[in-house]
């Protein structure tokens, strides 16, 4: 009886000092099931509200910018260090360029040596084109222009091409009676008049040296002779002897 009493003492008490809610309930009847057992145990009810809310959110603080990122001085050396190899290494790649292109000039000027060192020594393997003597030279003669050279020899004397080439002709040839015509590797044509014999056909490959006709008096001729003519690759003729004599070529 004392403990039932004690019990509804202190409900009294807590209803007296909680406020009252809307309904007319205390704020005890919202927290507290009730007494169960003589032992007094107090149960909270699951759906009862916190008795203490939780605090509000920190407000955010606006317009105000992150602070810089500063890097350290390892960092900066890092970074200077690596520039630097990029620099270096494009400088390197320029000067193998360079290099490159500078082998290559060189190559290409042994090789134009190398290819006027192989024409020579065809000229001289070919230093006597024909033994005779010059009647006639480059130039104006009786009112026309004589674009040849005149070497007077014995009919049968043997003519041999300069320099070595591809015979682009063999024949028969209007005031020349017969002729024979050889392209040389630059483009040159050498021409032979008035001969007596071809020993050659066209597209056959000469060397230097090579007999490729015999003096002769045919055509329009007024003794035995051969007519040399010189034309550049642009189809203009020359004079022979400067040509003959640059090359080496006695006759």
């Amino acid at each position: 009886m004392a403990g039932g009493a004690v019990a509804a003492t202190g409900q009294h008490v807590l209803a007296t000092a909680l406020p009252a809610v809307a309904d007319g309930a205390s704020a005890l009847s919202l927290g507290i099931n009730g007494l169960v057992g003589p032992d007094m145990d107090f149960r909270v009810a699951a759906d009862a509200a916190p008795l203490v809310a939780d605090p509000p959110p920190a407000a955010a603080v606006a317009g105000v910018d992150p602070a810089p990122v500063i890097a350290d001085a390892a960092s900066l050396v890092k970074v200077a260090d690596l520039q630097r190899s990029v620099t270096d290494a494009a400088a390197r790649t320029a000067d193998q360029a360079a290099a490159k292109a500078e082998q290559a000039k060189a190559e290409a000027a042994r090789a134009e040596q190398a290819k006027k060192a192989a024409s020579v020594a065809d000229v001289g393997r070919a230093i006597q084109m024909v033994t005779g003597r010059v009647t006639s030279g480059f130039g104006l003669r009786a009112g026309t222009t004589h674009q040849g050279l005149d070497i007077a020899a014995p009919i049968g004397t043997p003519i041999r091409v300069p320099i070595a080439g591809t015979v682009i002709s063999s024949g028969p040839a209007t005031g020349f009676g017969l002729w024979v015509r050889v392209r040389h590797a630059d483009g040159t044509i050498t021409v032979y008049g008035h001969i007596n014999r071809s020993l050659v056909k066209v597209g056959q490959k000469v060397a230097a040296g090579q007999q490729i006709a015999e003096v002769g008096n045919r055509g329009e001729s007024t003794g035995p002779h051969l007519h040399i003519e010189v034309i550049t690759p642009a189809g203009k003729k020359i004079n022979p002897r400067p040509w003959l004599d640059q090359h080496g070529i006695r006759y």
